[in-house]
């Protein structure tokens, strides 16, 4: 059964810079950064939670086959109180694309990093709202 999400890759235009992001301002922790292949890195962050992990891939390792028209990040995030974590990332310079919100589903909202990706904020499904 799947219990959750485990591991993502996201795709950046600067290592270094999408780490920084999603330890300093995001609040994950370094998981994993080390030597991959000739002259690459394998940068992976940890949720705060501990239950997920992103690893921070170069762009130009995306597959070709990915269609434009689709995000290049699909991945949505939850917290016990989204208008709370909305402020606190608003104050730390994050930038929403929209302010939280009641959905027929619960609480949202989304945000981009500084890598033009955007993400979903929303509560934990089961919490407020069973699938």
């Amino acid at each position: 059964m799947i219990r959750g999400v485990n591991q993502v890759v996201l795709y950046v235009d600067d290592q270094q810079r999408a780490k920084q992001f999603w330890t300093e301002t995001m609040g994950f922790t370094l998981a994993e950064d080390s030597p991959y292949g000739e002259d690459g890195r394998w940068i992976a962050v940890a949720s705060p939670d501990g239950n997920m992990r992103m690893v921070l891939s170069p762009r130009e390792h995306q597959p070709a086959e990915a269609p434009e028209n689709l995000p290049n990040s699909n991945i949505m995030f939850y917290s016990d109180d989204v208008q709370r974590t909305y402020e606190e990332l608003t104050a730390k310079g994050v930038k929403f694309l929209a302010a939280p919100s009641k959905m027929f589903f619960g609480w949202w909202s989304m945000f981009e990093d500084g890598e033009g990706n955007r993400y979903a904020l929303g509560e934990q499904w089961g919490t407020n709202n069973p699938l």
